[in-house]
């Protein structure tokens, strides 16, 4: 009997110790415990228009990595007008802290919510879907992607289609979406979000139970289109309860000043958030990717932001009106543009594995745009703690 007992409370010791170090292990998946700054340790191309499985690779505007499989998935920002909607799988292979080869292992369309595949936009605008971040929910097995929706307003022809932030599994079909707040519908006038400035970055907590998204661009009421100068203007963090999809905090983030002045000096520049990358304990890596029509290099630089001590701006409708929050505070931690090397429209960002010194790497992937004057690149890069 005492040795039924001893066996029995051995047995259970043994199992509980397991399930702790198990949940330990788990708790610390994601988490950056201390980043002072980051270092580039490989550069990657891609060659233009490669084909796989009769699609052309580009646009990849969203990159994951899926630890247990040793993948990542691919979101590509075609709006359906070269090949139907896709994300890809690919295998990423580092030897002596570079960047070996890129294997490409698969690729899946986006399926709406009745499994029919996403239409053409230059066809159906109304109908189509704009694809930007993409993460894997290691919890549940199952990936999230977003779309910045459509906000195109004329006197003949008004496109209104909402920003979305959906659920899949690992074949495209679609399971869910989360419920967006107000201020993320578009609208036909100067509310709400800009045309291709809304949903570009998207990052999970490090438990899963929380899904963060960020525009690239300030809402209306929040301030002006970024400038090369100072502005009162502010982009927001969107906070998610992963459980119920509501939305249930909103952060203020102050995005930098435009570098290089536009030539001509009328003509396009931006500046915003292109993805967001959350290390736990509410801090983020955030990429800032500018560009200035007349200059073919874009200014990126990765910022660590931290919201702990922020004021949840939910119920501010307009925060170039009402300035009594605490916003994000950040401080930079790689500015691209220092590179001798030509860096091109940075949108995509995931922790990548361990390097042989023992400090976490960093992958980013950049969206060429289907462009044959840009680039497919990935970069390899390293935490310093």
């Amino acid at each position: 009997m005492l040795f039924r007992n001893v066996f029995y409370w051995l047995l259970i010791t043994l199992v509980f110790s397991a399930c702790k170090t198990a949940q330990t292990s788990y708790k610390k998946e994601g988490i950056v415990d201390k980043i002072s700054s980051l270092k580039v340790l490989d550069i990657y191309e891609v060659p233009y228009n490669l084909e796989y499985k009769n699609t052309t690779i580009g646009g990849l505007s969203g990159i994951d990595y899926n630890k247990e499989a040793d993948e990542y998935y691919l979101i590509s920002d075609d709006r359906s007008n070269i090949n139907p909607a896709r994300f890809y799988t690919a295998k990423i292979k580092l030897k002596d802290s570079k960047i070996d080869s890129v294997i490409w292992i698969d690729v899946q369309n986006l399926k709406q919510p009745n499994g029919a595949l996403f239409p053409n936009y230059n066809k159906e605008a109304k109908n189509t879907t704009d694809p930007e971040s993409i993460r894997y929910d290691l919890l549940n097995k199952r990936l999230v992607w977003t779309s910045e929706g459509e906000r195109r307003v004329a006197d003949k022809d008004t496109v209104l289609v909402n920003p979305s932030i959906n659920i899949m599994d690992k074949t495209g079909k679609w399971i869910d979406t989360f419920s967006l707040p107000p201020n993320l519908w578009m609208s036909a006038n100067a509310k709400g979000p800009r045309t291709n400035g809304v949903i570009e970055g998207m990052s999970f907590s490090e438990l899963y139970k929380k899904l963060f998204v960020s525009i690239e661009e300030p809402l209306h009421e929040d301030g002006p289109r970024v400038e090369t100068f100072p502005q009162n203007t502010w982009l927001r963090f969107f906070g998610f309860n992963v459980a119920t999809k509501q939305n249930t905090e909103q952060y203020a983030y102050k995005p930098e000043t435009i570098d290089y002045p536009a030539n001509p000096l009328n003509a396009f520049k931006v500046n915003g958030i292109s993805e967001i990358l959350n290390i736990g304990n509410f801090k983020f890596i955030v990429i800032e990717r500018a560009y200035s029509t007349g200059r073919q290099k874009c200014t990126v630089k990765l910022f660590l932001a931290d919201a702990r001590g922020a004021s949840n701006v939910k119920d501010i409708s307009a925060l170039a009106v009402d300035t009594s929050f605490v916003p994000i505070t950040k401080k930079l931690l790689l500015n691209m543009d220092d590179m001798p090397n030509f860096i091109d429209n940075v949108e995509g960002i995931t922790l990548g594995p361990i390097l042989p010194n023992g400090h976490q790497s960093i992958i980013l992937v950049v969206d060429n745009n289907f462009s044959p004057l840009e680039k497919t690149q990935f970069f390899l890069l390293e935490i310093i703690p």
